[in-house]
């Protein structure tokens, strides 16, 4: 991973192997931000993406491997109290196999660089979204408080 920073945004490029959530966690908390949001394309060897099944209370994880199309990433990383780091994130990605073109996205657990990503990481700017717990799903909305 390399990434620079210009005006109050930064630019990421993510290289063969880099995991893209790891990257943005550790980034955010090696310059500081405490909450931000990100957007990014490029290309994966490996995708875990989850959907929440309300009924169970948890998420089911599936697995995509092979030359993936991440066509779209959008998520946001906020901290609770403690300045404990938690990402929420989506994407789309396409892929070929024998039957065609084909989509598959959600919520995701993680992305595995194979050629490169381009991530743009917008800090929040004069302030900070926090975390609060929410007992119906187990996870964290954003807290303004």
């Amino acid at each position: 991973m390399d990434y620079r920073k210009f005006s109050d945004t930064y630019y990421v490029r993510m290289d063969r192997g880099d995991e893209i959530i790891s990257c943005i966690l550790d980034l955010c908390k090696k310059e500081g931000i405490a909450s931000c949001i990100f957007s990014g394309i490029g290309g994966l060897s490996k995708a875990e993406i989850q959907t929440f099944i309300p009924e169970k209370g948890e998420f089911e994880t599936d697995t995509l491997t092979g030359m993936l199309e991440l066509v779209s990433l959008t998520g946001n990383v906020i901290t609770d109290d403690d300045m404990n780091y938690y990402h929420h994130t989506h994407a789309a990605v396409a892929y070929k196999d024998e039957n065609g073109h084909h989509m598959s996205g959600g919520h995701i657990k993680s992305l595995t660089v194979l050629y490169t990503a381009e991530i743009e990481l917008r800090p929040v700017i004069g302030g900070k979204i926090g975390r609060m717990y929410n007992e119906e799903t187990g996870s964290g909305f954003w807290d303004f408080g």
